[in-house]
């Protein structure tokens, strides 16, 4: 299968990051490691030995990268549908100045077949050039988005936050679709590989992080969206239990949920996270539907003989995109783990964008158009019954938004992302230091290639964040001082738990309420507390989506 990633735009795996198998069909048309040693220089500034051969990485100004690093064996042939296996030991100096392949995955942007490849456990180490010191930087690990059906590590580029923050960023290839998150009675169920991939990059961080100047033992894991909910995963997930320090979760909740009919009218309610169940049945169906349903013992064999192009069809790719739970991995829910308490104690910063929902609405638009005020309480009917309906008007009449599908956006963000996240804060904040965000720039540069309706700007859509963070596109004037101080936060969460404001920076208070959540914009006022709750309906939310009862 042709590996075409070094030709797309840096940007393009962040797109439709948490739901994009909801809304492809018409965005298409449209091992035991070693321990850690204590910290010694390198052997030369690009020359790092690992526990699995010595790598030469690039000297950019200011930091050094190390790319396509394997983590762990690739998953190919027997061992596709496996648990990672140890990477191969190597000989002489492998080199570490590209990135290596992407899982194998679909476009994230317009139609074409699947790219990639199988062999693509690889991460991506980003320090700072003049090493860490004897104690060592902390280690930020970065899980890319995309629906777990596209996305690479090397598409973040981290520098921003290497040299501002001072710490090292490492980015991760995790399998995808159905090679990562497949399941089958000869599997003994839906192991969850995604995050059993992520789960061995975490552990050879612990074995590796000091040889690169890092601190083995002040981990911090991050991610966006699809990438979020990793996170989240590792929160409660008994297998990940002391792998990291710190979490931070970026639009992606452990209870994100999206109404049914709210995107297309075919489309049930999006949630995450399914029952291992539900992900065994319909491997069974799959491997029937792919000629591989002969005697018992032998369906994996007959598709582990398949070619990975036969697999990586969008059917299948979005079908096992969601995270199966009553498994090793993920025992409980995790939305219900983190309401019994049940979850690693580490401070957690959580946060959405202001506008989720906008991106996946305006990708929709012309397949089910939100045109007038009748249409818009059809739609609010449709997703949420006539009784509910009238409620959800009530708190969201068109009248306050500039066109029916603005209003329609507001209410999925509300229910789908914003008051879901500030549920789980409340959780949170019951065990551990938890801190809560809104990305609020409404100004924020559309990097996605994709154009905006009429009526719907993306304004602080989903992913929009993310340029802040990371090098993805260019920023003005007041974006680059609100981009410095996000920098700031997030590095200073990475080294203290703490997301200190810096010199003259706005103070961000542990969440007490949703009346603590810091707001993030440009602009002399555009980092303030907001009461986050009141803002966005969150009683009624509670009261009618998705039924669970709000923990404060």
């Amino acid at each position: 299968m042709p590996d075409t990633h070094a030709r797309r735009r840096v940007w393009s795996a962040p797109l439709l990051a948490l739901v994009l198998p909801v809304v492809l069909p018409v965005v298409l048309l449209l091992t035991g490691a070693a321990p850690a040693p204590s910290f010694a220089p390198s052997p030369g500034p690009l020359l790092v030995e690992t526990d699995r051969g010595a790598v030469r990485g690039r000297a950019h100004d200011g930091y050094r990268t190390f790319e396509g690093i394997p983590y762990a064996a690739p998953p190919t042939g027997a061992l596709r549908w496996r648990p990672p296996q140890p990477a191969a030991r190597w000989t002489g100096v492998r080199d570490a100045r590209a990135p290596g392949a992407w899982c194998v995955q679909l476009p994230a942007i317009g139609p074409g077949g699947p790219s990639g490849a199988e062999d693509c456990l690889f991460l991506n180490v980003t320090a700072p050039a003049g090493g860490g010191g004897p104690r060592g930087l902390p280690v930020m690990v970065w899980f890319h988005g995309g629906g777990f059906v596209n996305g690479a590590g090397d598409l973040y580029r981290p520098e921003r936050l290497v040299v501002r923050g001072g710490v090292v960023v490492v980015t991760v290839n995790y399998r995808l679709g159905v090679f990562g998150l497949f399941g089958h009675p000869e599997l003994g169920g839906a192991p969850a590989l995604a995050l059993a991939d992520q789960q061995a990059a975490l552990r050879w961080v612990r074995a590796n992080a000091a040889r690169f100047g890092a601190d083995p033992h002040d981990v911090t894991v991050f991610g966006e969206s699809a990438g979020a909910l990793g996170v989240c995963a590792h929160l409660v997930s008994p297998a990940s239990a002391g792998l990291f320090h710190k979490a931070i979760v970026q639009s992606g909740s452990c209870s994100t949920t999206i109404p049914a009919r709210s995107l297309l009218p075919e489309l049930g309610t999006y949630e995450p996270f399914v029952p291992e169940a539900r992900t065994v049945a319909d491997g069974v169906r799959a491997a029937r539907r792919l000629g591989c349903d002969g005697p018992a013992g032998g369906v994996l064999d007959c598709l582990r003989r398949l070619d990975a192009r036969t697999l990586a069809v969008p059917e299948l790719m979005q079908r096992f995109s969601l995270v199966p739970y009553g498994n090793g991995l993920l025992p409980v829910e995790p939305r219900r783990a983190l309401e019994s308490g049940r979850f690693h104690r580490v401070p957690v910063l959580q946060g959405t964008t202001r506008d989720e929902m906008r991106v996946f609405v305006a990708q929709t638009l012309a397949a089910y158009p939100v045109a007038d005020a009748a249409a818009y309480r059809a739609r609010l009917e449709r997703s949420f019954g006539a009784g509910t309906a009238r409620a959800v008007g009530a708190a969201y009449p068109v009248s306050d938004h500039a066109t029916p599908a603005a209003a329609w956006a507001a209410v999925l963000s509300d229910a789908s992302f914003t008051c879901p996240a500030l549920r789980d804060d409340g959780a949170l904040a019951r065990h551990v230091p938890t801190y809560g965000y809104r990305f609020d720039d409404r100004d924020a540069p559309n990097f996605t290639g994709l154009p905006e309706p009429a009526g719907l700007p993306y304004g602080a859509s989903h992913g929009f964040e993310l340029p802040y963070l990371f090098t993805m596109a260019p920023l003005a004037g007041p974006q680059r001082e609100l981009a410095d101080r996000m920098t700031g936060y997030w590095t200073s969460f990475a080294r203290t738990g703490r997301p200190d404001p810096g010199p003259g920076g706005a103070r961000w208070p542990r969440y007490r309420g949703p009346d603590s959540v810091l707001s993030l914009a440009p602009g002399a006022q555009g980092i303030r507390t907001v009461d986050a709750r009141a803002e966005h309906h969150c009683a009624l939310w509670d009261a009618v989506w998705p039924g669970v009862t709000s923990v404060r």
